[in-house]
């Protein structure tokens, strides 16, 4: 992928940045992968607005992703690098030699004609997946499992990756993007490699409207409210409020991971 400025004939291009997509192969999905997706943008059943900030953007269809990653033993080629409206990095399409099609996250440099394969036995070649345990300590990999009966739920974001530190009894500890170490079993699966799309940290929106097609609707501060709308809100001048963060309503900011089961598997806290 590839990233371009504009010239500013108008103010919301002056400090755009956008994306050329030379690196898309395909511009149409797969239509057997894809279903009709109705967002709800933080609304309730009756309508009313339960998440703030939330709502309007373009249309979209949803691609159905293989988070599974339970189709083992049968090599695939990538047949096509698609854009994806509903995450940041890249997807890719994997054609089996048995006929049959799925969706993947791509990872840096996956090229149409590329094999991936699935499984215990699989190559350690970019956007394969293996157990943890069959993945030399050291590897970069992405998409894992948090348990081996569930779907890929950590590290999807693009250009994240996360890193296999070292390998003890059950478990392997890994360090995620956070900068936190964490404990998986070497049961579960990853992919190898960095997710794709490496430059969308560099895209600068530029102006308002983009965000709204993105389905973000606009942010106001508690500090430049009135005091009737937030308890941060009025003052003379740029008061800062003289509070703690709080929401609208009263309720004060604070960490929201407290007790979880989870917690046990975490070695090393993120900065």
């Amino acid at each position: 992928m590839g990233l371009k400025t504009h010239k500013p004939v108008t103010p919301g291009q002056r400090n755009m940045v956008s994306q050329t997509f030379e690196d898309l192969t395909k511009k149409s999905p797969e239509k057997s992968l894809t279903k009709g997706h109705v967002r709800r943008a933080g609304r309730s059943r009756q309508g009313s607005i339960t998440v703030r900030r939330k709502g309007g953007g373009c249309k979209r269809r949803y691609r159905i992703i293989d988070f599974s990653m339970k189709k083992e033993g049968v090599k695939g080629k990538v047949s096509s690098i698609e854009y994806d409206p509903n995450r940041t990095g890249r997807i890719a399409l994997i054609k089996y030699i048995d006929g049959d099609k799925r969706y993947i996250i791509a990872s840096a440099g996956l090229k149409v004609g590329d094999e991936i394969s699935n499984g215990e036995n699989a190559n350690l070649t970019s956007g394969s997946s293996l157990p943890l345990k069959n993945i030399p300590v050291g590897t970069l990999i992405y998409n894992i499992q948090l348990n081996k009966d569930k779907s890929a739920q950590m590290v999807r974001a693009a250009g994240t990756y996360a890193q296999i530190l070292a390998k003890e009894g059950d478990f392997a500890n890994v360090k995620l993007p956070s900068g936190e170490v964490r404990k998986f079993r070497i049961d579960c699966k990853a992919c190898i490699g960095q997710v794709g799309n490496i430059e969308h940290s560099s895209i600068r929106i530029g102006k308002a409207g983009r965000n709204r097609h993105l389905g973000k609707r606009p942010r106001v501060r508690g500090v430049a409210m009135n005091p009737i709308d937030h308890p941060l809100g009025g003052g003379e001048g740029r008061s800062s409020g003289g509070r703690h963060p709080c929401s609208p309503w009263g309720k004060l900011e604070k960490k929201t991971r407290t007790k979880k089961l989870s917690n046990k598997y975490i070695v090393k806290r993120r900065k």
